[in-house]
């Protein structure tokens, strides 16, 4: 904050510093304009979301990453966790895909590698029998191993901010994957797409965010999306850094009442411009995985990013 002390000795001074106030007004209402979002075709708009809403039905049911697909989620702890169709095991398969016994897992550290037995029919995805120890990569290595086993599928899970760690499987023979339908959405409406003006922090912050497991996982953030709506000026908190080409949001409001998910929702917003603006698509805001199945590790939304509409 700029304080100006007036100098009342004299009428030259005076008048300097309102001449200086005067400015400092200006620039400061010319720095603050807020910019209206690019005008947009109706036609072009409504199109583009049926295509987005079309891609997103069909990610919700491809694997590896089509949640409806999931068919479970099992805690790793350290040391070995046998795996197969024998109710004793501490995960235990359908026995349609999977033997006995089909493999152990071991855990050590956040390091995890399968021990194969034989006859296990524990693949490499769209590889061969797995016939010696294999190192296990997460699917937060950039170089995730994924395993078959008969219409299953397996990953290492993990989540930011967190040690815990996780099999992931799904099965790509469910019914689902040819009859899933998107749930209905609200009317779509320009009057939902805002511009943002992204505050970043200092540095980028780790935000500690409860999850649907009853556990907590981290994620950094690199500031606030500023919007106005209905009157008002509103902030979400944007995760993401500078490499990122959009960022994450996820978000209460109080539609989650009684018309959309309790838990919340969540949105991908393009990154900010050199200029720091952005567009806010609230048409674009979804559901997240945990709506479509129960094996998920889904984040709630922080507090500040809660706000009535």
């Amino acid at each position: 904050m700029v304080q100006l002390v007036m100098e009342w000795r004299s009428v030259y001074s005076f008048r300097f510093t309102v001449l200086i106030i005067s400015v400092l007004i200006a620039t400061s209402s010319c720095s603050s304009e807020w910019r209206d979002p690019l005008p947009v075709n109706q036609g072009e708009f409504l199109a583009e979301h049926e295509d987005w809403r079309s891609n997103r039905e069909q990610a919700l049911v491809t694997p590896p990453g089509g949640p409806v697909l999931w068919s479970g989620l099992f805690d790793l702890p350290q040391g070995e966790t046998a795996f197969g169709s024998d109710p004793a095991l501490p995960i235990v398969l359908p026995a349609e895909d999977s033997p006995a016994l089909a493999g152990t897992l071991v855990r050590q550290g956040q390091d995890v590698h399968l021990e194969p037995v034989s006859d296990g029919n524990v693949h490499l995805q769209d590889g061969p029998p797995i016939e010696e120890t294999t190192i296990l990569e997460n699917d937060r290595s950039g170089n995730t191993t994924y395993l078959s086993l008969g219409s299953l599928g397996m990953r290492i899970h993990s989540e930011p901010g967190t040690d815990r760690l996780w099999l992931r499987v799904w099965d790509t023979d469910l019914p689902e994957r040819e009859t899933f339908q998107l749930p209905e959405y609200f009317t779509l409406s320009t009057e939902w797409r805002v511009s943002a003006r992204l505050d970043r922090y200092p540095e980028l912050r780790s935000i500690p965010l409860a999850d649907i497991t009853g556990g907590m996982i981290e994620q950094d953030a690199i500031g606030e999306l500023v919007f106005r709506k209905a009157d008002g000026e509103h902030r979400l908190i944007a995760f993401g850094n500078e490499q990122s080409r959009s960022y994450f949001v996820s978000m209460w409001d109080s539609t989650a009442i009684s018309e959309t998910y309790q838990a919340g929702r969540y949105m991908r917003v393009p990154a900010a411009d050199e200029d720091g603006w952005t567009t806010i698509d609230f048409n674009r805001s979804y559901n997240a995985p945990c709506v479509f199945t129960a094996f998920s590790v889904c984040s709630l939304p922080p507090l500040e990013n809660r706000f009535w509409v």
